[in-house]
């Protein structure tokens, strides 16, 4: 930590959850202290990197059979003889 975090009480941080949330949300970090010591570091969460939680990231690298959905005869016939007449 190079920068010295803003401390916040345990008491404080549970009576003013929702604004702490939104600043944590925001960029800002704190630490919580109970009885003058440090218990937790709170801040948000930042989105991955990665490509793949992006909708369409993998356009064009993914290939489905044209008849992907189509079960085959025997399979389906298993399926049906299980079903009550």
């Amino acid at each position: 930590m190079s920068a010295k975090l803003r401390e916040v009480g345990v008491r404080e941080l549970r009576g003013n959850l929702s604004e702490y949330l939104r600043k944590a949300k925001a960029g800002e970090r704190f630490v919580v202290v109970s009885r003058g010591q440090p218990i937790v570091e709170f801040h948000g969460v930042q989105p991955p990197d990665d490509l793949y939680g992006l909708p369409g990231a993998l356009e064009g690298q993914i290939w489905m059979a044209d008849d992907f959905d189509t079960l085959p005869d025997d399979i389906l016939d298993a399926i049906e003889a299980d079903l009550p007449q």
